[in-house]
């Protein structure tokens, strides 16, 4: 079986969030979803494979900039990340080892309708937290230290719950 439909997402400066590591990262996440969807049966294995490792790390490197800075609502973030990298998880053992591909092929535009979504919020909250601290990607070092009031927007595991 091979889609022919468009991808659920494309990139536009909607999604742009002027963090170029992320923006960059998002481009990316958003290129190999398209491939996912795009690809037949023979393929798509392989390619939700390369979504899934982009999107371990993506979400890595996100996580590690919200601890490094002290972003008050990385609970919340980080649990979204954990419920995406454990759904990719899912639809390659099904796909693997049950033969599914269907599932993996309803939920694929799903992830692009949350993806979008995610970014437009809680990442675009993060860039802001970074720019607000001078975060540094490169370093992980930052220039000004967490306010209190970025600390009381924070979420913590009785608000936030996997």
């Amino acid at each position: 079986m091979n889609t022919t439909a468009a991808p659920s997402l494309s990139w536009s400066q909607d999604l742009a969030l002027g963090h170029a590591v992320l923006d960059q990262t998002h481009q990316e996440f958003i290129d190999l979803l398209g491939q996912a969807e795009a690809a037949d049966d023979a393929s798509l294995i392989v390619r939700l494979q390369a979504l899934f490792e982009h999107t371990v790390e993506h979400f890595a490197m996100e996580d590690d900039w919200m601890k490094a800075s002290a972003f008050g609502p990385q609970h919340c973030h980080g649990t979204q990340h954990q419920v995406v990298i454990q759904t990719l998880q899912e639809l390659l053992r099904r796909a693997r080892e049950e033969g599914d591909l269907e599932l993996t092929r309803e939920i694929l535009p799903e992830l692009g309708k949350w993806f979008a979504q995610h970014a437009q919020t809680m990442d675009a909250m993060l860039t802001w937290h970074l720019d607000q601290v001078g975060f540094d990607p490169l370093t992980g070092q930052m220039s000004r230290a967490p306010t209190a009031s970025g600390e009381a927007a924070a979420c913590g595991p009785a608000s936030c719950s996997s």
